[in-house]
């Protein structure tokens, strides 16, 4: 990386400074989190405040009405308020470059099944719809994973097995509230939400892990094992493929991950990402990966499946995603979901059943690949162009783990590279957000994430050019102009005719996914 700031340039008759020059400069800078201004502002927005440090501060912002603890930005609060900061509004969003999206773009693909745009309406969809789901759509998603995973198996899923939810933070949230009072294990870096729910469920005891970049951000089954015997973990959270590292679980590691189901462990696995799979072989296109291949018994095995719409049919606005697993689970789940979010939205569920048809997956799924794949391949020739290679290059999902330490401070660090960017009109997310970290007691510099941002190439590719020009042009400001420009003269106020315009901040900077 730092090779893409050494070369001597000269400009207007300047000469630029050696790379020596910037790093001994940029040592003089950003030791802790007290010397980043961005950081700072991190900190001071509601929820943000370390916990566990003397003394204590009152936050004005966090002091809405008594008896509330403010939960924190998730990332898509967090980053749209700061992208509004500096300028983003709804009119003005083509201007911009969202590399932080957390959701795929939704528009045609090359021979991909037509994108629906009519919804039908007959009267009784107007009722509400069980809060376990439309029969007909669990029905529908139980012969999918039964086609894709289950054939030849004795054990095989029934609508009983499915609970349909509105979206997949609510699956979680389901889960979450039927969960006892255990310990709940959760890998480093891993999806955002989770930190929410771990921290709103308090019934739920936290216990991480971080994943060892050097072994490729792999599960380690043999950890796990200990874990279980040592610590008592009742509860395994995983996303698998792996956001936002961009890796997948698969074979016999995940095959050994779900026997720990069949042996007193709950399995807890996110496979929202579980199409977003690319092959090195032109036969293994059309392949997916679920852990509902390796259960045994469907009723007995604690493995518990949370998936939808939203990502694998590029469609986050229905809303419509499901939990699979054991049928008791999915009857405490009805009852959850009759207090937490009422349900899904009726008619969208029987527009969905047409969409799981194996033969529509199927077109669906390898259009899909080939063109995510190409997408994917573009944006790293052209981040290895700009010395920004990546160590750990991603087989599945549509994220980047971009690491920066090799590049000098301060733009070393995920939040500065982010507000630098913000600048140049694109959005990555910072690192820090996939350190799931309920009680925000750590340094942020002692963050496994610090130094990482999630870029994502969900978006269409000529976003994904506009957002990797922007970084090109940070990295010439760099070599021209050394270190001292950076990390200073961040805007904190959004402007009014930016917030009168702004209709919809989540719906356009929707980061986390």
């Amino acid at each position: 990386m730092s090779e893409s700031l050494s070369p001597p340039e000269r400009s207007s008759g300047r000469t630029t400074p050696s790379f020596k020059d910037i790093v001994r400069d940029a040592m003089k800078h950003y030791r802790n989190e007290k010397d980043s201004e961005a950081h700072q502002i991190f900190r001071k927005a509601a929820g943000h405040t370390a916990q566990g440090v003397v003394p204590q501060t009152v936050n004005p912002d966090e002091e809405t009405v008594p008896g509330i603890q403010h939960p924190g930005s998730t990332g898509v609060i967090y980053c749209s308020d700061r992208a509004m900061a500096n300028g983003f509004s709804y009119t003005s969003s083509h201007e911009w470059a969202n590399l932080g999206q957390g959701a795929p773009e939704v528009g045609p693909l090359p021979n991909a099944p037509p994108r629906p745009d009519v919804i039908k309406m007959p009267l009784d969809t107007l009722e509400y719809a069980p809060t376990t789901g439309v029969k007909e759509l669990r029905e529908a998603v139980a012969n999918l994973y039964n086609h894709t995973y289950r054939q030849g198996k004795a054990s095989q899923y029934t609508y009983e097995n499915v609970c349909i939810v509105p979206g997949g933070r609510s699956g979680l949230s389901r889960l979450a509230s039927v969960i006892g009072d255990v310990y709940t294990s959760y890998q480093i870096p891993d999806y955002t939400a989770y930190d929410q729910v771990l921290s709103a469920f308090r019934r739920l005891v936290p216990v991480p892990t971080a994943l060892d970049q050097k072994k490729k951000y792999g599960y380690d089954i043999e950890q796990a094992k200990k874990d279980i015997q040592n610590q008592g973990i009742s509860v395994i959270l995983a996303s698998n493929p792996r956001n936002p590292t961009g890796q997948v679980i698969k074979g016999k590691q995940l095959k050994e991950l779900v026997q720990l189901g069949r042996e007193g462990t709950t399995i807890i696995l996110d496979e929202f990402y579980s199409w977003y799979i690319y092959p090195e072989n032109d036969h293994d296109y059309g392949k997916s990966v679920s852990s509902a291949e390796y259960i045994d018994d469907v009723n007995e095995d604690s493995v518990v499946i949370v998936d939808g719409l939203t990502k694998n049919w590029r469609l986050p606005g229905w809303r419509v995603c499901w939990v699979i697993g054991p049928k008791n689970l999915v009857t405490a789940l009805s009852q959850s979901g009759s207090f937490l979010d009422g349900g899904a939205n009726h008619p969208m569920q029987l527009a969905a059943v047409p969409l799981l048809d194996p033969q529509h997956v199927k077109q669906e799924k390898l259009a899909l690949q080939k063109h995510f794949k190409a997408k994917r391949d573009h944006v790293l020739k052209r981040l290895k162009d700009l010395h920004l290679e990546v160590e750990i290059p991603p087989t599945s999902t549509f994220y980047i783990w971009l690491n920066l330490e090799k590049l000098p401070a301060p733009l070393n660090n995920g939040l500065t590279f982010f507000e630098e960017l913000l600048k140049e009109k694109t959005i990555v997310i910072p690192g820090i957000f996939f350190d799931i970290n309920p009680s925000h007691r750590r340094n942020l510099f002692h963050s496994p994430c610090h130094h990482f941002v999630r870029l994502s190439f969900g978006p269409p590719i000529e976003d994904l050019d506009k957002g990797l020009d922007a970084i090109d042009r940070m990295l010439k400001k760099a070599r021209k102009s050394g270190m001292e420009v950076f990390g200073v003269g961040y805007k904190t106020e959004v402007l009014q005719e930016t917030k009168d315009d702004q209709a919809s901040p989540v719906r356009d900077v929707q980061v986390v996914g």
